[in-house]
């Protein structure tokens, strides 16, 4: 049997070298990213598309999350900071149809149809981000999420390939907020490993340009 101090010792020490891993992954991606994350549309930049990442459905409405997400997005086509908005979310179940809910409520809310393309595999950020870099052939996007969210997303965007820049969806108060605040910590560093080690999504599939027509469908 080995000697429990020992083993107590190298758990430990395991504990520490978790922590200071993500500790120091944490405060590269933060400190990489900071700069390039907007709160007012006054100064955020002008690009071709906005991003907008799926976050959850109440039926068949868009979850908290997701009407900021969406109405942020929405705001910054409206002020013509972005031309085109990129949908991403869940598709994969009959009871749980992210992109349709999105579609509709930005249709709804006047945007072109044609302006509007949806990633019916965005599963993850990592994928939202390798399927648009990948499928949609996007080079400079501005990334909609609230801003826990965001110096991981415009961090992966950036090493993937794509210039990216973040924007704020925050309006209000959110149930769960401190909690998936405090688990970004560990996705940020599982962020780190993805991209270190180029994971693939997955799902790929046909390219769909977004410098061409729009795959927007009404089904």
């Amino acid at each position: 049997m080995k000697n429990p101090k020992r083993l107590l010792k190298a758990i430990c020490l395991l504990i520490l070298i978790g922590i200071a891993t993500v500790l120091a992954t944490n405060y590269v991606v933060k400190s990489k990213t900071k700069g390039l994350i907007f709160s007012s549309v006054k100064d955020a930049p002008k690009v071709k598309v906005a991003i907008i990442f799926g976050a959850g459905i109440n039926g068949n409405k868009p979850s908290k999350y997701l009407k900021d997400r969406l109405d942020a997005g929405i705001l910054l086509y409206k002020n013509n900071k972005v031309e085109k908005l990129l949908l991403s979310g869940d598709n994969g179940r009959d009871e749980h149809d992210e992109l349709t809910v999105m579609k509709l409520y930005c249709y709804e809310n006047g945007v072109d149809t044609t302006k509007i393309y949806i990633d019916y595999a965005g599963f993850d950020s990592y994928s939202t981000m390798f399927r648009a870099k990948e499928i949609f052939k996007v080079d400079t996007a501005i990334l909609v999420s609230q801003k826990y969210h965001l110096n991981r997303c415009v961090y992966i965007g950036n090493k993937l390939g794509i210039k990216c820049y973040g924007f704020s969806a925050d309006n209000g108060t959110y149930q769960g907020y401190k909690y998936v605040s405090f688990r970004e910590y560990l996705a940020i560093t599982k962020s780190v490993f993805d991209v270190w080690r180029n994971r693939k999504p997955q799902y790929l599939g046909e390219s769909v340009n977004i410098s061409r027509a729009s795959n927007y469908t009404k089904e």
